[in-house]
């Protein structure tokens, strides 16, 4: 294929993408749904399991193999400035006095979907090789798999809890602040998992986990204060600044890729690095253009995941398996947060309403299962099979949420008198 040929592919291509995910977005919206089920829905349509299957000669026609490593490179774009913006929107000080209470739903939440994905994995191998997996697991193997289960998204979390009005509330406040606290947990395991996944190089893991600590001291250290200093002091316009940022975000993303983890986790560091302004809130000439920017580019990466999802490899016990692991998704979620929430000293109604907006997994879910998959840590059929799951699990959270909020007690009434003064916790960011 000539470069002319290809250009030409590539804009159109692009063109389907961005029309096709954001038209499933307001499509998902209007069924009141997260923005990014649409998205992905969208993605997953555009790949080989609906467009490919259907119209194979105008998939191939779209979508040749000479324009996938310019998507590709449009889909790891996209990825280093959302989470770059995920990073940097992280705030674990939303904490305040519920900080007990977050930090023991986070925890809940993290282990025992954890404990239950890993079992799952050891005890059922030979079903797991009927879906392409090795028949002897890895280790890495067996860790990703609890950590597909015990993984929230925090902005389609964020994005419930303001859409249904829960972000001034103490459950809203609660679930936000134990999903910052999962992100950083369920980030740390997936990157040792990755960084051991017995690929050719992984004999030298302790050295590239000693050396990817002292990235992230020297990050912590050097770069934070450096970039303290220069926003400050150096008055640089908001287009610079923001150019600025995102260099050093795709550096840090280059240097852990270097270091034989993802692109992912150098860009979160980069945005966890990035110091906020003085009074401790967001600078909203970074925040809007890296939402606008991440907005735009999104829809490459579910396009580039939904190419892996392919429904040839599965069979009924692929169907089967999606079923099973979808159920323990949830109940292992939103069980696990109820019962801390509420040993935490939150209401029963309060504390179902945590554990059901933890069991939202959304596009976070689908970062870790391409990063899994792309190191070999998961078979196509497998993968296809979490991927569902991810988007189930987010799809129910909204019904479950209405369900719950539907069968709570009706709040006390307020006693006569003059209305006291509300002092509202600061609403989370996305």
């Amino acid at each position: 294929m000539s470069s002319d040929a290809m250009i030409a592919h590539f804009v159109g291509a692009s063109a389907l993408i961005l029309v096709a995910a954001h038209a499933g977005g307001r499509l998902a919206r209007s069924l009141r749904q997260p923005y990014i089920v649409g998205q992905l829905a969208a993605g997953m349509a555009l790949g080989p399991t609906l467009l490919g299957a259907l119209a194979p000669d105008a998939y191939d026609a779209l979508f040749p193999a000479a324009i996938q490593p310019a998507l590709t490179s449009f889909a790891q774009f996209s990825l280093v400035v959302f989470l770059f913006a995920v990073g940097y929107e992280l705030d674990l000080k939303l904490l305040g006095d519920r900080a007990r209470t977050a930090v023991v739903t986070a925890l809940a939440t993290f282990l025992v979907p954890m404990a239950v994905g890993c079992g799952c994995a050891l005890l059922f191998e030979d079903w797991l090789h009927g879906l392409g997996m090795p028949r002897q697991l890895t280790p890495s193997m067996v860790v990703f798999a609890g950590v597909a289960l015990s993984i929230t998204a925090v902005p389609v979390l964020t994005a419930i809890v303001r859409e249904n009005g829960l972000a001034p509330t103490v459950p809203g406040v609660v679930a936000v602040s134990a999903a910052g606290l999962l992100d950083v947990i369920g980030w740390t395991v997936l990157a040792g998992a990755l960084m051991n996944s017995g690929r050719e190089e992984s004999s030298g893991w302790a050295w590239r986990a000693l050396l990817a600590v002292g990235f992230v001291a020297l990050m912590l250290l050097v770069a934070r204060p450096l970039l303290r200093w220069l926003l400050r002091r150096v008055r640089l316009e908001p287009s610079l600044r923001l150019a600025l940022l995102v260099g050093f975000a795709l550096g840090s993303a280059w240097v852990t890729h270097t270091l034989g983890l993802h692109v992912i986790f150098g860009a979160l560091l980069a945005g966890v690095v990035v110091p906020r302004e003085k009074d401790g809130t967001l600078d909203p000439d970074l925040v809007r253009p890296l939402h606008e920017v991440g907005s735009l580019l999104l829809p490459f990466f579910f396009v580039i995941s939904g190419q892996s999802v392919t429904l040839r490899g599965v069979d009924g016990a692929g169907w089967l398996t999606l079923l099973v692991v979808t159920v323990l998704a949830v109940v292992t979620k939103v069980g696990s947060g109820t019962v801390a929430a509420r040993l935490s000293g939150l209401g029963r109604d309060d504390a179902r309403t945590v554990g059901v907006l933890l069991s939202a997994r959304g596009l976070t879910e689908l970062i870790a299962l391409n990063a899994g998959h792309q190191a070999g840590l998961l078979s196509a059929p497998l993968y296809t099979v979490l991927v569902f799951m991810a988007l189930a699990t987010t799809v129910l959270t909204q019904p479950l949420l209405h369900l719950v909020r539907r069968f709570a007690a009706p709040a006390p009434q307020p006693l006569p008198g003059p209305a006291p003064v509300a002092v509202q916790p600061p609403a989370p960011t996305s």
